[in-house]
């Protein structure tokens, strides 16, 4: 295993995690823009110039991308989150070039107005069907509660309205905005030729003109409140709670990953004997997310309407408790050998670790090897992770309920 760095002239980074021994071959565009990057505005249009990306560029039709990326054998795709936008492909190392210059031609779409208005339509009926659908945006929901004017209570797809007033000049300047080469790093994982990588880079993206962009990362302040969204066509109750959190680059997100695996994984964990063995839930768990300059914890509930606030109440009180009295040893260790074994059996594929070297590339600007990741884990003390329990308390709290209850007394 190797890993190799270059920078362009003007800007665009090229990294790669070298496996010479692999059977395939990962790579794609990592951009350091998403839903925190928009205005209220143009809230949505991250996720909406992802679909346009794929729509052509000037030198090959929507057709012509779709058909090549089938005439490599490729496994492609893309995503938007609140922080980046990331377009892929998994091909056989023989396709590597072929795959670079497809992505990288890509990377520069037409944005044509006929496609920008049908696409509209597509992404208004995304919206929609996620609407009307369990959790029906509960998570989103909780973030714009938790969160209020800081950039990360935006929505990732938007709103029907906002995307729906959307034009094509806005995504034009967004795109001028955002899509700078030095706001984007090209990864690689798997069996890879990284001297021909650079070269066909260099080629397809060196005329990309840079520019300046900036990202501004307030930490969250806290905050706690409940609000309950009435939805007749739910037939169970969702709720998702979240309290602040580490950032992706705090030095005890590593205690906070092994807390919330302690107090909260979906499997053996405090709120699993509590709430889902016995038949209280039908789910319950409590995840980590970490951004740039801040952090959550989100707990997130699914039961019947009329059990909400007593599983709500079993959940403070596994909180309340845990807070006083800490963890112990022998669930500390037990998290770690979770935790680790997941992350060894993640990482085993070239597409696994371009996401998770990509991610920690544009989040920390640093590299890190599964054995590495390990070992991080593994240094983590009972001290520390009680510490976390102490600095971000679980029970300051922003709660959104949606589902058929008209109201939740807690």
């Amino acid at each position: 295993m190797e890993f190799r760095r270059q920078t362009l002239d003007n800007g665009l980074e090229v990294i790669a995690e070298i496996s010479p021994k692999a059977y395939s071959t990962a790579l794609g565009f990592f951009v350091n823009t998403g839903s925190r990057d928009e205005t209220a505005e143009i809230s949505g249009v991250s996720h909406f110039l992802e679909h346009m990306v794929f729509k052509g560029t000037p030198t090959r039709s929507a057709e012509d991308v779709n058909r090549e990326l089938d005439e490599i054998g490729s496994q492609s795709n893309a995503f938007t989150s609140e922080e980046h936008t990331v377009f892929y492909a998994r091909v056989l190392p023989e396709h590597q070039s072929r795959a670079t210059d497809l992505l990288s031609d890509i990377m520069r779409p037409s944005l044509r107005d006929e496609d920008f208005e049908m696409e509209k339509q597509v992404i208004i009926e995304e919206i929609a069907k996620y609407e009307d659908q369990p959790p029906f945006g509960a998570f989103e929901k909780c973030m714009a509660a938790h969160f209020g004017d800081h950039p990360l209570g935006r929505s990732v797809l938007g709103t029907a309205e906002t995307v729906g007033a959307l034009t094509s000049q806005q995504m034009r300047a967004y795109f001028e905005q955002r899509y700078s080469p030095g706001n984007i790093v090209l990864v690689a994982s798997g069996n890879v030729e990284f001297e021909q990588l650079v070269s066909d880079a260099e080629r397809n993206c060196g005329s990309w003109t840079p520019f300046k962009v900036t990202r501004e990362l307030p930490r969250a302040a806290e905050h706690s409140g409940l609000q309950v969204i009435q939805k007749d066509a739910a037939a169970q109750e969702y709720v998702v709670q979240v309290a602040n959190g580490p950032a992706a680059a705090d030095d005890d997100r590593h205690a906070a990953r092994l807390m919330a695996t302690i107090v909260g994984d979906d499997t053996g964990s405090r709120l699993f004997w509590e709430l889902i063995d016995t038949g209280c839930a039908e789910f319950a768990s409590i995840s980590p997310y970490e951004f740039q300059g801040t952090g959550i914890l989100m707990t997130y509930l699914a039961c019947m309407p009329d059990d909400t606030p007593s599983c709500l109440k079993q959940i403070r009180d596994v909180y309340e408790q845990a807070q006083k009295s800490g963890l112990t040893e022998d669930e500390l260790l037990r998290a770690k050998s979770k935790i680790c074994s997941d992350l060894v059996r993640h990482n085993e594929s070239p597409a696994r670790r371009l996401f998770s070297v990509g991610n920690n590339w544009l989040q920390r600007q640093s590299y890190r090897t599964v054995r590495e990741s390990v070992d991080n884990y593994q240094g983590v003390t009972l001290d520390e992770v009680n510490a976390v329990l102490a600095k971000y308390p679980l029970t300051t709290s922003t709660i959104v309920a949606v589902g058929p209850a008209p109201h939740i007394a807690t």
